[in-house]
């Protein structure tokens, strides 16, 4: 999607963004779930209602943000590849934890397939704002092995400052990397108003505690610096 079109789509949504969250820009994502409709107190609280109305927002919902298989599915490399996003789209996301996870299949039982273990992003407010993060070289799962025309699908997780997470996801299917739309400044991109941030444990809580790296940290770190050098070179 050129950036005169999805202006133009922005556009569009802006008297509704009050109720939206995550966009995923590249490779695409599984359908338009920027929706929040029905009233909290006619769905007695719940996250979906009786007529599949969603009082609090779609996006609240897991595993893919209240949005069903797609027919529509993208082409996305077999060995790995990108993967782009915008955080910024409500209130409270300042600062955020991002996931990204893989369901194997057509129709995946579940989405525990580690992509891209927990990183932070801060962004330039606490309120809406712009900005895209891209991840250029998103790995495969650990011990998981593609195949040219398998399907699967990428679901993308905002956790926000108050606990709460957002879902989004796209449906893809493996192949080979020359199939593949190329990935550009264009259709992934980082802002420079939204910074990365470590995540990190202690191994104890006393003065002479020794910080140390969690696990996945090294691991986080891979994509992240990837993404570091794509911005150099945008």
């Amino acid at each position: 999607m050129s950036r005169t079109v999805l202006a133009a789509f922005l556009a569009l949504l802006l008297p509704t963004l009050v109720f939206t969250h995550t966009v995923i820009t590249y490779p695409g994502w599984r359908g338009d779930n920027l929706q929040t409709n029905g009233t909290i107190p006619d769905e007695n609280g719940l996250g979906v209602g009786r007529d599949n109305t969603y009082p609090y927002g779609m996006q609240w919902i897991y595993p893919c943000g209240g949005t069903p298989m797609s027919a529509n599915r993208t082409k996305w490399p077999v060995k790995g590849g990108a993967v782009g996003f915008q955080p910024g789209w409500f209130a409270g996301h300042s600062s955020a934890l991002i996931y990204i996870n893989l369901g194997e299949g057509t129709q995946p039982k579940n989405y525990s397939l580690v992509m891209q273990p927990m990183i932070g992003i801060t962004g330039p407010s606490n309120d809406l704002y712009n900005g895209s993060v891209c991840l250029p070289q998103l790995p495969l799962p650990a011990n998981f092995t593609a195949t040219v025309g398998a399907n699967a699908t990428i679901q993308v997780i905002e956790a926000a400052q108050h606990g709460a997470a957002l879902f989004n996801c796209v449906d893809i299917t493996f192949a080979e990397p020359e199939d593949v739309p190329a990935v550009t400044p264009d259709n992934c991109s980082n802002s420079s108003n939204i910074k990365f941030d470590f995540v990190y444990s202690t191994a104890s809580l006393t003065s002479d505690a020794t910080t140390q790296l969690s696990k996945v940290t090294w691991m986080s770190a891979l994509p992240f610096a990837a993404a570091i050098a794509w911005g150099m070179m945008a």
